[in-house]
Formats: structure tokens, C-alpha cells, sequence
């Protein structure tokens, strides 16, 4: 069932795809990690670690909402059987049942933030052949960065996500930091984008892939191997951490959803 958490007025939803066990060892998605970072994590989120040692992963976006107006949604989660991230995530993921039990109609949708274009982030976002938006009355928002690298490190993305957007009149290309609501805001980073909520004195930080495993949270400075520029990612990372502390931390893949960080 999703899971909330209120600031204020606003509700954020965390609406989980899917999940399942990683497909590597965990040792080798984060190589730098020691024996006491692993003890460290596991103790602050042991949903992570199956019996076995495997690294346990959820798929979530996040549904925003000011008391009953309209929804944003972060993410597009791993999407149908025959989705991107179908060659390596447990698809098909429960997005419309999970939209059902907190009534959210998909046509409802107002915002869809796209927080990168990797395959487990865009798995609604367009369905079917020919590819229309699962959210027809949705703007999308993406960084140009991320479009215009899309172009060269996915070329099959161009013509499965954003070209369908485009013809719908649906894709909207942002550049920097970006006002939502008068709440909620983009904070971009190198190929990424954050959702900062706030209200009153409380903050929320939709993380998107900014960090992955509480491990991350134990010593920013780990790398994952999947980072395309590692340097860039952790540089990022723990500017980003640090300049938004102390908040609650929202997360697609730590065990828990919603994170307090000092």
C-alpha cells in the first residue's frame, strides 16, 4: 500500500513500482565500501539486505499534493512487461494499482518530473505502440541536459519517450532551477534533478538517484558503480546533502521512503 507523509497541507505519496533483488552483488555496486559501512547501513536500513546478503531494491516515484489539488508526480517508476528496464528490473510494475489505492486518476496528473531518463525513472511515462503518454493531461519535465545527452548516451530514447512527448504537446524542456508550486521546486544537478518541498519550517527532498543505498548516506563519498562520472556524481552528492540538512529525504530506493537527515 503507498505510504504518505505530510508537511503542512502537502501530502507526499510514495507509490512503489515495484522491487526486487539487485542484479549484482552489493560489494560490487559499491567497491569502496568497507565491512563497517555495510554494518552501518544495514542498521539504519535493514529493508535493504535480503537474509542472504543481496542487496533488496524498491522502485518508487512520489506523488505530490496540496490538500485536493492537483498532483505532481515524480518519476514514472519501471513500468509494463515490455518496458526499458525490462531487461534487468522486475517489471511489470504496479503503478495503476498503486495510483488506484490513493485515488489518483492518471488523467489527474498534472506534473510528471522526470528526475533522469534511465530506464527504471520513465517506465509510464509513454506506453504502447505507437508510444503515448500514460498521463494525457501531464506536463513533463525534463532537464535539457538530460535530453540533449539522451541523444548520444540512448539513442533509442529520443524515439521511444521524447518524440512521443513532443508530438502530444506534453514534453516540457526546463533549464536549471525551476519553480513547481509555490512548495515545491527543481534542483538540478549533472545529469539529475531533485524536488525540494517545503512548508513552513518543514523541507522534503525528493532525491531521485542523487544517492541509491543507505550506504551512501553513511559515507557520502561512495562511489556506485553504475555512476556514469563518479567524481561528478559524488561532488554533487554531498553538495546537495549538505546544503539540505537537516530535512526528511525521499527516496526511489532505500528500503524505508522517507529518511530523516540530520
Amino acid at each position: 500500500m503507498p505510504l504518505n507523509r505530510t508537511l503542512g497541507s502537502i501530502t507526499v505519496t510514495a507509490l512503489t513500482d515495484a522491487e526486487g533483488a539487485f542484479f549484482q552483488p552489493r560489494g560490487e555496486a559499491f567497491p569502496q565500501a568497507a565491512a563497517a559501512h555495510w554494518e552501518e547501513a544495514d542498521r539504519r536500513d535493514p529493508a535493504s539486505v535480503t537474509a542472504d546478503g543481496r542487496w533488496w531494491l524498491p522502485f518508487r516515484s512520489f506523488a505530490i499534493r496540496a490538500g485536493d489539488g492537483p498532483v505532481t508526480l515524480v518519476d514514472a517508476g519501471i513500468g509494463p512487461a515490455d518496458a526499458p528496464a525490462a531487461s534487468w528490473a522486475p517489471v511489470p510494475g504496479r503503478m495503476p494499482a498503486e495510483l488506484a489505492a490513493t485515488g489518483i486518476d492518471p488523467a489527474g496528473v498534472e506534473t510528471v518530473v522526470l528526475t533522469r531518463l534511465h530506464s527504471d525513472h520513465i517506465g509510464w511515462a509513454v506506453i504502447g505502440t505507437p508510444g503515448l503518454p500514460y498521463f494525457p493531461n501531464a506536463s513533463y519535465l525534463v532537464q535539457r541536459a538530460e535530453v540533449d545527452a539522451a541523444q548520444t548516451l540512448d539513442p533509442g530514447l529520443p524515439a521511444g519517450l521524447i518524440a512521443p512527448l513532443r508530438a502530444a504537446g506534453q514534453l516540457r524542456v526546463v533549464d536549471g532551477e525551476t519553480t513547481l508550486t509555490p512548495a515545491a521546486r527543481l534542483l538540478p544537478t549533472p545529469g539529475h534533478q531533485s524536488v525540494l518541498v517545503t512548508s513552513a519550517d518543514e523541507r522534503m527532498l525528493l532525491t531521485g538517484d542523487l544517492l541509491v543505498h543507505a550506504v551512501q548516506l553513511v559515507d557520502p563519498d561512495l562511489a556506485y558503480a553504475h555512476e556514469e562520472d563518479p567524481d561528478e556524481a559524488r561532488a554533487s552528492r554531498l553538495t546537495t546533502l549538505r546544503a539540505h540538512s537537516p530535512t526528511i529525504l525521499a527516496t526511489p530506493h532505500l528500503g524505508t521512503p522517507f529518511t530523516p537527515h540530520p
